[in-house]
Formats: C-alpha cells, sequence, structure tokens
C-alpha cells in the first residue's frame, strides 16, 4: 500500500499500488504521490514520467471516500494551498507525464489523468466524474480541465450526470490517444515515453510548458515568450548537438544543457 517509483533510463514510472481498494487514495498515499511529482520535477535524471496503477483493475478511482468524507479536514487547511501539491492541483511539471490506464479511472484518477500530456487506456478502461452522485465536486481541476479537452456539451454531460463511459468512447472525444489490449498497455506507454526520452530535455521541457501557457496569453505576448525561449536554448550545448548529430548521421547525445 505505497506509491511506487522505480526510475531507469532517464524514465520515472509511477504506481498508485493499492489495488485492494482500487487504488483509492487515503492522505498518506496523496502525501507520497506529491512527493513522487516533486521528485519527477527536480531529479534533472528524469526526463518523462509514466503513471499507472497496481493490477489490472483499476489506474485510480481518486479520493478514499470512507477516509475523506468522514473526517474532512480542519477549515484552516482551506489556506495551506501550497502543502502537497499535486499534478493536477497545480504543481507545475515540465517534464511529459503519459498516463497507462490499466482499469477504473473514476474521480480523482481521472481529475489526474486530466493533468497528463498523453493518455495510453486498455480496451477494458472506465472513465467517469461521479463527484455529483457523492454530493461532491470534481475537484483538484476537473471542473477546470475538462472544458479545454473536450466539445462543451460532452464535458457538461460527464460532469452533470456523473455516469461512466468506457474506452472506445474516451478515444473517440480524443480524451485518450490511443485504446490497446491491456497485455499491450504499459509497453506503448514505455514506447512513447522512450521516444520522448530520445529528444533534448530542455527543448521538451519549454515546448511544453510554451503550449500550456498559450492556453492563457494572447498570441502577441506568447509569439514574444516562444523568441525569449528560443534565444535562451539556442546558447546551451543541445542546440550545437542536435545539428551536429544531423550532420555526422548519427543519435544525438543530449545531457540537458
Amino acid at each position: 500500500m505505497t506509491i511506487d517509483v522505480a526510475v531507469e533510463d532517464g524514465i520515472a514510472r509511477i504506481t498508485i499500488n493499492r489495488p485492494e481498494r482500487l487504488n483509492a487514495m487515503d492522505a498518506e498515499h496523496y502525501t507520497l504521490l506529491s512527493q513522487a511529482w516533486t521528485r519527477v520535477r527536480d531529479d534533472p535524471e528524469i526526463r518523462v514520467a509514466v503513471i499507472t496503477g497496481a493490477g489490472q483493475k483499476s489506474f485510480s478511482t481518486g479520493a478514499d471516500l470512507k477516509t475523506f468524507i468522514s473526517r474532512p479536514p480542519e477549515l484552516s487547511e482551506m489556506w495551506l494551498t501550497q502543502r502537497d501539491q499535486l499534478l493536477n492541483r497545480g504543481l507545475e511539471v515540465w517534464k511529459p507525464v503519459i498516463a497507462a490506464v490499466n482499469g477504473y479511472c473514476i474521480g480523482g484518477g481521472m481529475t489526474l489523468l486530466l493533468a497528463t500530456d498523453i493518455r495510453i487506456a486498455a480496451e477494458h478502461a472506465t472513465f467517469g466524474l461521479a463527484e455529483v452522485k457523492r454530493g461532491i465536486v470534481a475537484a483538484n481541476g476537473g471542473t477546470q480541465r475538462i472544458l479545454d479537452q473536450l466539445p462543451y456539451a460532452i464535458a457538461m454531460e460527464i460532469l452533470l450526470t456523473g455516469d461512466h463511459f468506457d474506452a472506445a468512447s474516451a478515444e473517440r472525444w480524443g480524451l485518450v490517444n490511443k485504446v490497446v489490449p491491456s497485455t499491450q498497455l504499459m509497453d506503448t506507454a514505455m514506447d512513447y515515453a522512450r521516444r520522448i526520452g530520445r529528444n533534448a530535455p530542455l527543448a521538451v521541457q519549454a515546448t511544453k510548458e510554451l503550449a500550456m501557457r498559450s492556453r492563457a496569453m494572447d498570441l502577441a505576448s506568447g509569439l514574444r515568450l516562444e523568441q525569449v525561449v528560443t534565444r535562451m536554448l539556442q546558447y546551451g550545448d543541445d542546440a550545437k548537438e542536435g545539428p551536429a548529430a544531423f550532420a555526422e548521421k548519427r543519435p544525438p547525445r543530449f545531457r540537458g544543457r
């Protein structure tokens, strides 16, 4: 019952490991997940992260309601906005994050999904934001991100009915990149991670940040920020290594400098 983190060849594999509770998370698990995201953000050896759930039944069903609803936090915690930050709660992680959805992706599991960059789902995956059925709202970004990622009518149907939907619908609506047999799930996610990890890490992080910030910026400001970042990267070693490797017809050796 933990959050497992394994790092190999620049890829961090994060596993929500509580299969006996369908990978629902109590306060301890959320703290451990926050620590995992902070490690991904701060460790220069990590270039990409893949997150999944233990077992074959569930990615995550989010918060363990038996824990949180029965023992709500103190009101004063409302203003501890930077404590135990999460990817979907606003922690800025510019390294790409890939979700491998291996079953139920419900409630907080789906709000976590909405904060990832690339999503692969097993054929039996099930999605939904059922919070309104429990008398609460889809917090940690559920109500804030979904309208940016899905058509308005689809997003509002998901939020207001609280009904589940299948992987085929998620793919059709563009919520996930690809649906694969469960036996191919992790191989597919890791293939994406390796392809991204071979690219220049600072350029990848800059690209993600520019793309995400563009949603809250006017075009002129976004173009100007793009110019500034481009100029910065031109002074780095990787900007020299990329063209050199291309000219010499060899794989580039990017170092994130």
